[in-house]
């Protein structure tokens, strides 16, 4: 029984590894930096764990696809939309340093001088924009 932990341990973290790397690629970086840790950490050892009990409940049965397993794969698989959906969420209302920036060299031009069609010089010759 002890190896049998040891397996489901080893499990558990490599599917803790997993589920970040995968999330990193398929969602992107940057809008899993502009989430909290909270979120991420539910998400993600919530859906390690239930891996490793899907598997549990793999192993403990005479079948392997019984219904504990359909049970905890669909938790895990709601988990894994909720991951999907957190990353959605922060690549629509997430920060976005570079829209920003052309945003407000755009309308303070406009401001300034709406009806300047070329580049806006100063008085002392220098571009403004």
């Amino acid at each position: 029984m002890p190896i049998l932990r040891l397996a489901y341990s080893t499990q558990f973290l490599l599917a803790l590894i997993t589920i970040f790397l995968v999330w990193s690629q398929v969602g992107g970086q940057s809008h899993l930096d502009l989430m909290p840790w909270y979120l991420k950490l539910a998400l993600g050892a919530g859906t390690a764990f239930g891996v490793v009990k899907a598997t549990a409940a793999s192993v403990s049965q005479e079948k392997p696809w019984g219904g504990a397993t359909l049970k905890w794969l669909g938790i895990v698989l709601a988990l894994l939309i909720g991951c999907g959906m957190a990353s959605y969420y922060y690549h629509v209302y997430g920060e976005n340093d570079q829209d920003d920036e052309g945003a407000s060299q755009t309308s303070s031009r406009s401001i300034l001088h709406p009806r300047a069609r070329g580049p806006v010089v100063s008085r002392s010759g220098n571009q403004i924009a």
